[in-house]
């Protein structure tokens, strides 16, 4: 396997650990119950974790597609700008988790206020790095690209 087989295996994994971080969280948050509210912010710390495989194979994922055809270098590097950011408010965000699981375990007053900070920074992260997937995927499925044309068409 290739660095782009490997790259393909994880990117989607921090898009969607931001997504269900995020709804955990939101419904935890508005519904009161602690529990959801914890497995919101152990998400966001997972998908932090697992999306560290996606952003150290992407060098050699560009690396293997750059030659393709209909591949250019402004779309790699947009993907990889896009998914650079994303990544990192996604880091930040995990890190008001851990803050906001901290604060909850110790029964701090100010742990929701943490955790709904947090979830704001889940709803940026998940809509940074879906915007990067959406980025990343018109690298090789040109027909979601933006003016491709539609089937009839064709």
């Amino acid at each position: 396997m290739n660095q782009a087989h490997w790259h393909l295996l994880f990117n989607h994994a921090p898009i969607f650990g931001a997504l269900t971080g995020l709804l955990l969280l939101a419904y935890g948050l508005s519904r009161g119950p602690d529990p959801l509210v914890r497995a919101g912010l152990w998400a966001l710390l997972v998908a932090v974790a697992v999306g560290l495989p996606a952003q150290l194979t992407g060098a050699g994922a560009a690396l293997v597609v750059k030659d393709m055809p209909r591949v250019s270098q402004a779309l790699i590097n947009h993907h990889a700008q896009a998914a650079q950011l994303g990544y990192w408010v996604l880091t930040a965000t995990a890190t008001l988790a851990g803050l906001s699981l901290m604060q909850l375990h110790q029964g701090a007053p100010r742990a929701r206020q943490f955790a709904w900070a947090t979830l704001l920074g889940a709803a940026l992260s998940f809509g940074l790095l879906a915007r990067a997937g959406n980025l990343g995927g018109q690298i090789s499925h040109p027909e979601i690209r933006e003016g491709y044309g539609t089937p009839d068409e064709l």
